[in-house]
């Protein structure tokens, strides 16, 4: 084990976190095996991944299934490229078969490697869409603040948390952020969208994205009546609607589709993660038909965008394979059915707890948060890092889950595979009652003297 730690520390750059703690020390946890819903390190110590890793292994870890999908598919077509028109059986149907499940009148798929590139490709198709329409001015994309849509250079930019601009410095200009209904409600939230598509011109903007469920931002769930005023706006203004179901995609919210949830039709759906479960990389962009017709019209030539593992043969096959295990063992009701039973868990918890206010779940995806005062929603000093201790003292107890404290939040996040069951749910809310305890008997003396 020190071998690997040595080695990771000197030949590995790890993607968000921090390069000092990884040098002071060394990897938190190095991971051997997954089986279900649990992981194994390399000293044999076993953990709930309580985040299905980074929001995606939606079927649970160690599936042979989808082993044997990849391995058939590499065995007969490893991979062929898609460029120059030339395509193969598993992207076809695998478009096919997302364009069956995907909201009406959304059909056609452009396929990426993951999440950001989907972003990215979403803002120049409707950057493209518009300019062969005869409006190459209608550039602009609106998004909300505490919004993630990815790490490359058009989707950092439509991301609304500042931490990620600062790494690099703002990548790329004509990208707007509207207040988010986390903190203002619809109404007001309404407003502040409406005010930045006003002040900057509709006719200037491409398009507006937001996720069903803000997920990074902390699983900031929207109230019900929101992305029905939103879809009104984009239709007022003509406005596209992008949501990114990157996270909340393929059963995540109970839906196969979070969108599903508010009972409207975006204009392109972005995904990744969960389309394969994480087992191999593969993202996209679904496309309504109205886009896409426009698209067959007016796009002259060649697409100059595109991506060496678009379609990918074996991703596809994976991905096909993904979801047909999703279909078959219930999975998006079964993500529901416990999602409202964790739900219940966490309710029991703020109930039994001082320091827990807001808690919250929309299918296996859900937070609660931490305050000093939930009576007055009276937040915690940053310094005293509520979350981050949470999160380390469930790491203890055998839990791995995710700590969000953007603008002086704490908020503990959840997301595990939607195979979990009640037992499993017990298991893991029992955890995170003993974890929010044990810290919250050390703060009671800054609770008294603040």
């Amino acid at each position: 084990m020190k071998n690997l730690i040595e080695l990771d520390k000197k030949h590995f750059i790890h993607p968000t976190s921090s390069i000092q703690q990884q040098q002071e020390n060394g990897a938190k946890l190095i991971v051997e095996k997954g089986e279900g819903i649990y992981l194994t390190d390399i000293n044999g110590s076993v953990f709930i991944d309580a985040m299905s890793s980074l929001w995606n292994v939606n079927i649970g870890h160690g599936r042979n299934e989808l082993a044997e999908a990849a391995a058939d598919q590499m065995k007969k077509l490893a991979y062929s490229s898609a460029f120059s028109t030339f395509s193969h059986e598993p992207a076809i149907k695998l478009a096919a078969k997302i364009a069956s499940l995907a909201p009406e009148d959304l059909n056609a798929v452009f396929f990426t490697s993951g999440g950001s590139e989907s972003n990215d490709s979403a803002v120049k198709l409707v950057r493209h869409y518009w300019k062969i329409q005869g409006h190459p001015q209608r550039r602009k994309i609106v998004a909300l603040k505490r919004g993630y849509h990815g790490v490359a250079a058009a989707s950092t930019s439509v991301t609304g948390i500042p931490e990620f601009w600062d790494m690099a410095g703002h990548l790329m200009n004509d990208f707007l952020h509207a207040d988010t209904p986390y903190w203002e409600g619809t109404e007001k939230a309404i407003a502040s969208l409406r005010s930045v598509i006003e002040e900057e011109g509709a006719e200037n903007i491409a398009a507006f994205f937001a996720e069903p469920v803000q997920g990074a931002g902390g699983v900031l769930i929207p109230p019900s009546n929101y992305f029905k005023e939103v879809h009104n706006l984009c239709n007022e203004y003509g406005i596209l609607f992008v949501a990114d179901e990157v996270i909340t995609g393929f059963g995540r919210t109970g839906k196969f589709f979070g969108i599903e949830n508010w009972g409207v039709t975006p204009d392109l759906i972005t995904f990744a993660k969960g389309v394969t479960s994480g087992y191999i990389p593969m993202g996209g962009v679904i496309v309504s038909d109205s886009i896409h017709n426009v698209l067959k019209d007016k796009s002259k030539g060649t697409l100059f965008h595109g991506f060496t593992y678009s379609g990918h043969p074996t991703a596809a096959a994976v991905a096909l394979r993904n979801i047909d295990i999703i279909e078959k063992e219930g999975l998006v009701a079964n993500a529901k059915a416990m999602g409202a039973y964790l739900l219940e868990g966490f309710k029991k918890i703020k109930e039994r707890l001082k320091i827990v206010g807001d808690v919250r779940a929309i299918g296996l995806l859900g937070a609660v948060e931490l305050v000093q005062d939930p009576a007055n929603n009276k937040r915690f000093s940053a310094k005293l890092q509520v979350a981050s201790k949470v999160v380390e003292a469930l790491h203890e107890r055998g839990v791995i889950c995710r700590a969000v404290t953007y603008e002086n939040t704490d908020i503990i996040c959840f997301s595990p595979p939607l195979i979990m069951d009640q037992l499993q749910i017990d298991s893991m809310v029992e955890k995170l009652y003993d974890a929010i305890l044990s810290v919250q008997k050390q703060l009671i003396p800054h609770m008294v003297n603040e």
